[in-house]
């Protein structure tokens, strides 16, 4: 496929613009391969020497001191060569031998300035939008104010487990947090649970080497800062050390020629759309796929590609005979770059695909409201075996089989005898596994809060699940009011008024399995831990690395019930760093460099007491 400058910068405009506001229509990767292809046509265009734009209406301008630019960004071992080398040739040129480098991971969020009284955005790299407000709407700035530059994010493992079904990536959630005077329930219990922070980059985690180190080490680098990390990220940022030599360097009116960005850019290929089908996940959603003419990309015969959500299928009109590229960048997934041709007819569907309820929009989404749909039905038991985590076999296709004979709550599954499966048309041996699955399931503990979370009530993940069993025991959840939970941090109006509603409709659900014995590890009250006195009482504490007495999970709720404020990355709040194997040498610099304690698991152990193992 060949591509028109003038079109493809046209198509960039349009991409960029939706990704500055918060709604992108294609992810970064697949902008980045655009970005390329309009250098190899034409490496002089305007819109590769310039920063990509924003603007936010009704928010006052403010000039930056320094100009806040874009990065350059270089794809493999190559291109760090040749930035390593355009580096040392400038260092040359002035007489510097001693160079160094230093690498963070590359935050994918909102970029912004505070200089401890104003905070503004990137803007257009000379002038930004002031946004201080943000912090009084409850944006955590990470290390406290005046850290100069960072970027707004949201922790990715908040956003998977509470938003993921209603928008598409955690930047979306930030851009409208930052630009909006009124927010949504949605942010407004993220911004409560303090999911969205300020990272100053100078607080990152990060590597620091000379230039041979670093092209010797890329991918150990690479692995050590963005393992564990629990933001969002798109490849690392490397800058050169010094000032005299980054000013010998300069900038371009795009990017400082001292610092670039390493990103992995995946395989591209076209093909046709076939078809859309349509599929339903356990809370409603339905969800678009594309089925495409056979395709080969990165080694693999590529057949199907999620077109994401039904907003994007409607902007872009995707549908039969649409002409797509495709992107593959090491995930199993591959994802779409650009609609090439749109199609002449764009069919969204009006009912459910599995139970033809009428469907209705939330924000991107067509969901489909029927609490009795089966393939919601079908999710849902995935959903709680996969969250229970200590029982296999029940996997999408031994659910759909059970489902579809009637075998649709989990109080009929959990009733089933190993006869009822041969029954069903399963093996003799598999018929067995399944059933012992179910004693297994129940006898093997659990965390109550993650037994609750697997329930899957929207707005009640297992981080909000182990908030409400801290204030109220399981047996009474079905009978909270509103206000109740409400009074507790975090959960607002429209949440409460759902959990208490969801939590009423599962009443008996949860009696009955309760009355099945599950073996279940309880979540102290907080009620009954006032008085709870131990080494690391209040204090801020990280796990770290392949742990051998237990999993981390069960180290964290150890900490959590002796009254430590367990985290999952270290900050200038954090009090003890405990390192199990393979822990990477940047997290031990960082915690060094913030005061924390550094021990080892054994030493974990024996700081809070065997007594109390």
């Amino acid at each position: 496929m060949e591509y028109d400058p003038k079109e493809l910068v046209e198509t960039l405009h349009r991409y960029n613009e939706a990704y500055r506001n918060g709604a992108p229509l294609v992810s970064d990767d697949v902008y980045d391969s655009l970005v390329e292809k309009l250098k190899s046509l034409d490496p002089d265009n305007p819109y590769l020497q310039t920063v990509e734009p924003e603007s936010f209406t009704g928010k006052t301008e403010v000039r930056h001191p320094s100009p806040m630019l874009s990065t350059e960004k270089a794809y493999g071992k190559a291109d760090v060569e040749r930035y390593v080398q355009r580096v040392m040739k400038a260092a040359e040129e002035i007489g510097e031998t001693h160079v160094m480098f230093r690498v963070t991971a590359k935050l994918d969020g909102l970029a912004g300035r505070d200089d401890g009284t104003v905070f503004a955005t990137r803007g257009n790299g000379t002038v930004g939008y002031e946004i201080t407000s943000a912090f009084k709407k409850g944006v955590v700035p990470v290390d406290g104010r005046g850290n100069g530059l960072g970027e707004i994010v949201m922790s990715l493992s908040y956003f998977e487990e509470n938003l993921s079904g209603v928008f598409e990536h955690p930047r979306n959630m930030v851009v409208g947090i930052v630009s909006s005077d009124v927010l949504n329930e949605y942010a407004e219990k993220a911004l409560a649970d303090q999911a969205v922070r300020f990272v100053p980059y100078s607080t990152m985690p990060a590597w620091t080497g000379s230039g041979s180190e670093l092209l010797k080490n890329l991918d150990t680098i690479q692995s050590d800062l963005l393992t564990g990390i629990d933001y969002p990220v798109d490849g690392l940022v490397c800058e050169v050390l010094g000032d005299e030599l980054r000013q010998h360097m300069g900038a371009t009116a795009h990017h400082y020629r001292w610092q670039i960005a390493i990103k992995t850019r995946g395989e591209t290929a076209m093909t046709t759309v076939e078809g859309v089908v349509w599929q339903v996940g356990r809370t409603g959603n339905v969800t678009p796929v594309m089925e495409v003419s056979p395709v080969k990309l990165s080694g693999a015969t590529i057949r199907r590609v999620t077109a994401h959500n039904a907003g994007l299928v409607k902007k872009s009109r995707i549908g039969k005979g649409a002409d797509i590229e495709i992107i593959r960048s090491g995930e199993v997934i591959p994802k779409l770059v650009d609609v090439i041709k749109p199609s002449d007819g764009v069919e969204l569907p009006e009912v459910c695909p599995a139970c033809a309820t009428a469907l209705s929009w939330q924000n991107d989404f067509l969901k489909c409201t029927n609490p009795l749909c089966p393939a919601q039905m079908e999710q849902r038991l995935v959903h709680w075996f996969k969250s229970l985590g200590n029982a296999d076999w029940f996997g999408i296709k031994t659910v759909k089989k059970m489902v579809d004979k009637g075998y649709d709550s989990l109080e009929k599954v959990y009733a089933m005898t190993e006869q009822n499966f041969v029954d069903l048309g399963f093996g003799p041996v598999q018929s067995k596994n399944l059933f012992d699955a179910l004693g297994i399931s129940r006898s093997k503990s659990v965390e109550d809060w993650r037994f609750l979370s697997a329930f899957g009530i929207p707005n009640l993940g297992k981080g909000d699940s182990r908030k409400l069993l801290a204030h109220v025991p399981m047996e009474t959840l079905a009978h909270m009011t509103e206000d109740e939970v409400k009074a507790i941090h975090g959960f607002g109006d429209v949440t409460s008024s759902a959990i208490v509603t969801h939590l009423a409709q599962i009443g008996t659900t949860l009696s009955h399995m309760l009355d099945l014995g599950f073996n279940l590890e309880r979540t102290p009250l907080l009620s009954e831990m006032s008085n709870v006195e131990s080494p690391i009482s209040g204090k801020g504490i990280v796990f770290t690395g392949k742990m051998q007495r237990g999993s981390r999970e069960d180290m964290q709720a150890l900490a959590r019930s002796l009254g430590a404020n367990v985290q999952t990355s270290v900050t200038g709040k954090t009090h003890i760093l405990v390192c199990g194997e393979n822990v990477g040498a940047v997290k031990i610099e960082k915690a060094k460099k913030t005061g924390t304690q550094v021990i080892s698991e054994q030493e974990f152990y024996g700081l809070i007491g065997e007594a109390q193992v």
